[in-house]
């Protein structure tokens, strides 16, 4: 597990390692500062052209000393000064002059570049910017994408991007490296600040934890050493051990989610699933995943008033250790009905996926029935809906959307996208950072609804089980793409939503 900062909480630590601590500014940024040509010797051969390319703020003042560091080692380095002279913070003014003192070429842009460089260290702008890029500042970092340098290695997040949520502020520079400095900041980690961060190399530079552990709960994301959070099974067990996953899913010609649901609940670990879906599904399903149990209804029956199917569903309910809802079933009025009473009747962990979502954005009287045990697994279209807002509006800020909707509600909300961000009643945020484009397919969100149930099944909590869900979702995404080179491998745009459920056999 590793915890992501915004920039005003960067700001915080810095401050409170400088001010409370005492570990002077000067000293964490030459640390940063040879953290960043450290990285810049790995890749840079000694005929290179590198441009250090500046601001006025502490940014600006590592890439100066970065530049120096390089000059004293012999590099072809140059310091390219962009910004309001008059306006350079105390570091920034320090690190210029000891530059100047060495040696070190110096040249302020004005309104073109000094010919062309291999390497650019990007220093112009850092997590403090907070308005769309303007003016001369634009034009430089227009200039500098054109340039097609071999590296650009952003110090500590690309200029450009902003550090929350990693929206462009009007222009910004595409990173091959950044170097970023204790914390992976957000805005490396949403997109598309992730695709212009290109490689993240989070560097130590001497911040205590105590500077982090002062903002109280943070974001934070899983790694390939959380894959052993995977409840263990007992030797002495059987299949009651391991959960009753009860799987309301599917309509007549629509069998598919139901399936790749329940396929992904079995593969997850659980020990019996059982699929309530109309009857016309019985015989795909049964030859499809024999391993299911296959419980049905009579559509004509499933509308209000009808006691037999009300009975029928309070059971399946009081059988279940949790419940999935909604993929596949439809908006029509036998859908609606359906919602209505498995919410009405659930006792154990619920969680809504696809038409469930929408049946409830179209019947916003049923989020009366929502408590703490439900989770809900939209994408942005379901979510929009569900808010009655855009999916520009929502994707501006995917942590606050989610945050505000479980905060509301008491839920924990699982906001599915390129970067699917898990929000808990009590405010605590995760960011997946597993899974690739591949997994962009019909059925992905199947198989992860299937993924959390069978892990609450097998004892997980709401919380754990959404979060661990979405994180092993995209690590056997990720495992369909290593295993590509290999006989039998895919490729990205090969993959389909089984192959991600049957890889969790693997994990």
């Amino acid at each position: 597990m590793r915890y992501l900062v915004s920039g005003s909480q960067m700001k915080e630590i810095d401050r409170y390692t400088i001010n409370e601590i005492g570990i002077p500014s000067m000293v964490l940024m030459e640390r940063a500062a040879m953290a960043v040509a450290d990285v810049v010797v790995e890749t840079a051969r000694k005929e290179d052209c590198i441009w250090s390319v500046c601001g006025t703020g502490n940014n600006g003042a590592d890439g100066i000393a970065a530049a120096r560091m390089l000059f004293l080692k012999g590099y072809q380095v140059s310091v390219l000064l962009c910004g309001d002279f008059g306006h350079g913070t105390e570091e920034y003014y320090h690190q210029l002059r000891i530059a100047k003192k060495l040696g070190v070429p110096v040249i302020e842009y004005r309104d073109c570049l000094p010919g062309r460089c291999d390497i650019i260290i990007d220093g112009l702008f850092g997590v403090g910017l907070c308005r769309n890029i303007e003016g001369k500042y634009a034009e430089a970092l227009k200039l500098l994408g054109a340039q097609k340098a071999r590296e650009v290695i952003a110090v500590d997040i690309p200029s450009g991007i902003h550090s929350d949520s990693g929206q462009v502020m009007g222009v910004a520079l595409k990173a091959t490296i950044t170097v970023t400095f204790g914390y992976e900041k957000l805005g490396c980690v949403l997109y598309p600040g992730k695709e212009y961060s290109g490689r993240v190399l989070i560097r130590d530079i001497g911040f205590p934890e105590s500077a982090f552990m002062q903002l109280g709960a943070g974001i934070f994301t899983y790694d390939q050493s959380d894959i052993s959070r995977i409840p263990k099974r007992p030797a002495y067990s059987n299949k009651g051990t391991y959960g009753k996953v009860l799987i309301a899913a599917g309509s007549i010609t629509m069998s598919g989610a139901a399936y790749l649901s329940a396929l992904a609940a079995y593969r997850m670990g659980a020990g019996l699933v059982k699929l309530f879906t109309v009857e016309e599904n019985r015989t795909i399903l049964q030859g499809q995943l024999p391993e299911a149990i296959i419980e049905t209804y009579d559509v004509s029956e499933a509308g209000e008033g009808n006691l037999k199917f009300d009975k029928q569903v309070e059971a399946a309910c009081s059988w279940a250790s949790v419940i999935v809802l909604g993929p596949g079933i439809g908006n029509g009025r036998e859908a609606k009905h359906l919602v209505q009473k498995i919410l009405e009747h659930a006792c154990v962990p619920v969680i809504i996926d696809a038409d469930g979502l929408n049946v409830i954005a179209a019947n916003p009287f049923l989020k009366q029935y929502y408590t703490e045990n439900i989770i809900i697994t939209p994408h942005l279209g379901e979510m929009s809906r569900l808010m009655k807002k855009t999916v520009s509006e929502i994707r501006e800020d995917l942590i606050e959307t989610a945050r505000s909707y479980s905060s509301e509600y008491g839920i924990t909300c699982v906001l599915k996208d390129a970067v699917t961000v898990v929000a808990g009643k009590e405010e605590q945020v995760y960011l997946n950072t597993s899974g690739n484009s591949g997994m962009a397919k019909a059925g992905s969100g199947d198989v992860l609804t299937g993924v959390i149930a069978g892990l609450l099944a097998q004892g997980e909590e709401n919380w754990e089980g959404a979060v661990l869900g979405a994180f092993l979702h995209g690590v056997a995404g990720d495992r369909c793409i290593a295993s590509s080179d290999s006989p039998g491998g895919i490729c990205a745009h090969g993959m389909l939503a089984r192959d991600i459920a049957n890889k969790l056999a693997e994990l």
